[in-house]
Formats: C-alpha cells, structure tokens, sequence
C-alpha cells in the first residue's frame, strides 16, 4: 500500500523549501525608470508581486490574455483604471481584473504606493499594450 501512494505523495510534493520570503529575499526589479517590484511568489501557474510606484508614477495601459490579477493596497492610495473606470484604492482595498480588461495602475497621489499584484497565471509573458480609446 505505502509503494502505491508514493507517487501521489511525490506529486503533492513542493518543488522548494517552504520558508518565509519578503523583499529583503525576494528578486528585485526596477520598472517604469523609479518604480520597484519583488517577485514573492514566481511560477508559471501564480505570481505574487509586491510593487511600490513612486508619485507621479504609472505603468502603460494594458491587459492581459489568460492572466486574472488582484491588486490589494498595502499602503498609500492607488489609483486603478479597469475596463474604463476609475478606481481610488486605499490600504486594505483590493481590485480583480478579469483577463481580456484593460487596466492601468498610477500613483496620483503625493506619497508612494505599496500594493501586492497576484496573476493566476503568471501575467509576464502575457501583456498587450492597449492605449486609452480616443
């Protein structure tokens, strides 16, 4: 009995060590010239992001066609633009983006923003600019 559960057990398996991860241990990357991300969670089935845009700060107007993402304010406010309305997002506020909606975070704000971007699949790879409709 115990041969036949093992490769069930194998697949249940993580693939990494299990053990706490922040932005002192996470992949760093500098987006947008001085806006900042940390890969918390990097794989091909989910990514967790922690982003922080700096005043004045925004990224291209975009969607994305498989990934759904959540956006949730850690701190500051964050402005969110998803299928042509206008979000204001303040700490411990969240908003789902379906795939296929256009969308576009900006700090409109004069302090920096915190927020965390989970993608169900990873977006990267994914991304198609859309420029705002005229």
């Amino acid at each position: 009995m115990t041969i036949l559960l093992l490769p069930l057990l194998l697949a249940a398996a993580p693939d990494a060590p299990i053990a706490p991860i922040d932005k002192t241990s996470a992949e760093h990357y500098v987006w947008g010239g001085s806006n900042d991300g940390w890969h918390l969670v990097k794989r091909d089935e989910m990514s967790v992001i922690q982003e922080r845009i700096v005043p004045g700060g925004a990224e291209v107007r975009h969607y994305h066609q498989r990934a759904r993402q959540f956006f949730y304010v850690l701190s500051g406010e964050l402005t969110l633009e998803a299928g042509g309305v206008t979000h204001v997002l303040k700490a411990g506020q969240g908003l789902e983006v379906p795939p296929g909606v256009p969308h576009r975070a900006q700090n409109r704000s004069g302090a920096p923003v915190d927020f965390l971007v989970n993608s169900t699949p990873k977006s990267h790879g994914d991304r198609v600019d859309a420029p705002a409709e005229k």
